[in-house]
């Protein structure tokens, strides 16, 4: 019977092109020792739920790099609640251009996340942040991520607040929050997640008509 690794592998494998990604050699490598990392981890910190190799394949990793096609050449990005590093650690194992801040109020997990950039490569690229963002002064970036964040139907008003001006937010949502963003923001596109019916990417740039 095949690994949960091997497993995983072979799903990136078969549904890369169902999300519009591309994989070198060297990111499919990369991409199969963060699994191997998580999977260590996981049982202590619970840094995802519970899900098979096949869906982790599909709905956290090859989702998470859905963010690639938006993210322009050597982009600055600031993702919130970071976890277990999804969407961004997928992205910056797949883009050495990347550069990113990443916001995580978990002292634990907080600690997965340096030893996960350590050991996939990417140091120079990153700062690991221990705080909440509302806590936090803004960084200067172009775009802020969330795919993950506790009381994110509260909290969504003040994230888009704490956002620079003339950035761009790229959110992983359901139905509910997709709606309210457009409320809150001018100018919104909204992504059907490939393979799914009722989670979204949505596109909010801020300060443009």
């Amino acid at each position: 019977m095949p690994t949960p690794t091997e497993q995983f592998a072979q799903a990136l494998r078969q549904h890369a092109a169902d999300f519009g990604v591309e994989l070198s050699p060297e990111a499919f490598r990369k991409l199969k020792q963060f699994y191997e990392l998580l999977l260590k981890w996981n049982p202590r910190l619970h840094l995802v739920g519970p899900c098979s190799p096949r869906e982790f394949a599909m709905r956290h990793v090859l989702e998470s790099l859905l963010l690639l096609k938006h993210l322009s050449a050597n982009a600055r990005i600031v993702d919130i609640g970071s976890g277990g590093g999804l969407p961004i650690i997928p992205c910056l194992l797949v883009r050495d251009d990347l550069h990113a801040t990443l916001i995580e109020s978990s002292a634990k997990k907080s600690i997965f996340l340096k030893e996960a950039i350590r050991l996939l490569g990417g140091a120079g690229r990153t700062q690991i942040v221990n705080a909440r963002f509302e806590d936090s002064a803004t960084p200067e970036t172009n775009f802020i991520t969330c795919r993950a964040l506790d009381r994110f139907d509260r909290l969504l008003p003040e994230l888009v607040s704490w956002s620079p001006a003339n950035s761009t937010l790229l959110l992983f949502v359901g139905e509910s929050l997709r709606d309210e963003i457009k409320a809150l923001v001018p100018s919104v596109t909204v992504e059907s997640i490939p393979l799914s019916a009722k989670r979204f990417l949505v596109i909010a740039s801020k300060d443009r008509a």
